[in-house]
């Protein structure tokens, strides 16, 4: 599902309203009955609704939600702020068609009163361009202290919809978000969550055409496309047909590492899997781990020095791989020396953070899989930087050594040299466990291993993770999951996706 900036939305709206053509009141009473059938489906007819409405056409679609939901028979007030004579044309034609005694016009925060169950914020809406302050802020102050559940039409008032960086007004806090046709680019990021809450997006018809011929490099995966990508297994297939992968790291009191990659990457469906280990490995991961096969002999208590790589058509390194100097100029010589594919992880990360220079010698469409606090120390991030930062930090090297970077996290982003990212839906926090990393590395390595694309194997194996991540999660709870759980899943996740 493509991402489109807040101009962008405008723009779809025009032309949705020119090429349907439909009257933009008509869209607007288009936009508040899905909204209303959401609030239907999810309130009971006991709870009272509150809606607070700015004079824009944010707050015209307040007021056609209030008018259904008192036509429903709902208990419904709305609170005006702002001068209603002077409102959009869109807002003063839903004024009119509204009973004036469900109308409160307030000025500041002490007109909020009564009891509700339900705050529907329709203050401000995607064209906010400033900070919310003054006055404007107490109300919403006032709504985020209100003990009921927050509901905000289209965006959280006072929230930009692409870039919050230098936003220092007041939010709205939403428990839902109900937006319309596409998501909104600032939703992905972590300064927004105490925000938007759980994001709805709503289908209201916007012009396909016009959607599908903008161009914007941000997309958010879908369940359908991920469905479409898999490639189904051959019938005369046989174990070459799906590849040879190697997996380096694990050092002594971390050979864990290693057994989560290399299960993940068996259960991927990589044909053959590989593990170089340190000496001390050995023994617990043809134990733990008897379909891999063991390269030995490469260090003792850590891995190093490289094996020969040049039968390998996918290799993961890092996870438990330690970062001392042997393990430093084994990383440098793969980086210079391998044609397969290449996943770095954990370690590798923190080696190339400490020798930044090496970044020069990353091989194209390699797949860099670091969390927040690796990509940090890998990009040179202030400290305390904004989800956007990262975002565009990342799509820029992402551009400059022609690489891809899966930056983990809540809505885990991809992004590829060409500048395009990709955010994923699949994962819970119940995933925010020792392992779960090394999973990913063991599920991205076996699917390039399959000889999916680069891009291809990061969407798809993030896709996948998080999926049984939330399978898991959904049998065992969030509380107890474990990475060992979420491999586990996999070929539940799998079988879910149709395979």
């Amino acid at each position: 599902m493509k991402i489109l900036s807040a101009p962008q939305i405008r723009e779809a709206d025009r032309a949705t309203i020119d090429n349907e053509p439909i009257a933009s009141v008509d869209l607007m009473e288009r936009a508040a009955t899905a909204c209303f059938d959401w609030l239907m489906e999810c309130f009971t007819a006991e709870q009272r609704f509150a809606i607070v409405c700015g004079t824009g056409n944010n707050g015209g679609d307040g007021l056609a939600i209030a008018r259904m939901l008192k036509a429903a028979g709902k208990q419904a007030h709305v609170f005006v702020f702002g001068d209603a004579t002077i409102g959009s044309p869109d807002f003063t034609a839903n004024y009119t068609k509204l009973h004036q005694s469900t109308i409160t016009t307030i000025t500041g925060a002490e007109g909020l009163t009564g009891d509700f169950d339900v705050i529907i914020d329709a203050l401000f809406g995607t064209g906010l361009n400033k900070p919310v302050k003054g006055v404007q802020a107490e109300i919403i102050n006032a709504l985020n202290t209100v003990d009921a559940i927050r509901v905000a039409i289209d965006v959280p008032s006072g929230l930009f919809a692409d870039d919050n960086t230098d936003n220092d007004g007041t939010v709205f806090k939403a428990d839902y978000t109900l937006t319309f046709e596409q998501p909104k680019l600032s939703f992905f990021f972590f300064e927004s969550a105490p925000y938007v809450g759980e994001f709805v997006v709503l289908p209201i018809g916007l012009d396909a055409q016009f959607i599908a011929s903008t161009q914007s490099p941000n997309y958010l995966v879908e369940e359908g496309e991920i469905r479409q990508l898999i490639v189904p297994r051959e019938n005369f297939a046989h174990k070459g047909t799906y590849g040879h992968a190697l997996l380096i790291g694990g050092s002594k009191g971390k050979t864990g590492a290693m057994v989560l990659s290399a299960k993940a990457c068996i259960h991927t469906g990589a044909g053959l899997t590989t593990v170089a280990v340190p000496d001390s490995g050995y023994t617990i991961l043809q134990t733990a781990v008897p379909e891999a096969m063991c390269e030995t002999g490469l260090g003792a208590d850590a891995v190093d020095a490289l094996p020969n790589v040049d039968a390998y058509n996918a290799i993961g390194i890092g996870p438990g791989l330690g970062t001392g100097d042997a393990q430093a100029q084994a990383l440098k010589k793969l980086l210079n020396y391998t044609q397969a594919n290449l996943v770095l992880d954990a370690d590798a990360l923190n080696i190339l953070a400490d020798n930044p220079t090496w970044l020069h010698f990353l091989p194209p469409n390699c797949i860099l899989t670091p969390h927040p606090g690796e990509f940090d120390r890998l990009a040179k991030m202030p400290k305390n930087a904004m989800g956007f930062e990262r975002y565009q930090k990342q799509r820029e090297l992402s551009a400059k050594y022609n690489c891809y970077i899966v930056l983990k996290g809540a809505y885990t982003s991809i992004s590829c040299p060409d500048g395009t990212v990709f955010f994923n839906p699949t994962g819970n926090p119940g995933m925010a466990t020792g392992g779960s990393g090394d999973v990913l590395t063991g599920i991205i390595t076996s699917l390039l291993a399959q000889r999916y694309k680069a891009r291809l194997a990061a969407i798809v194996g993030v896709y996948i993770h998080g999926l049984a991540g939330d399978l898991a999660a959904e049998q065992l709870s969030q509380q107890s999951l474990s990475a060992g759980n979420i491999i586990d899943y996999l070929p539940i996740a799998f079988k879910y996706l149709g395979q």
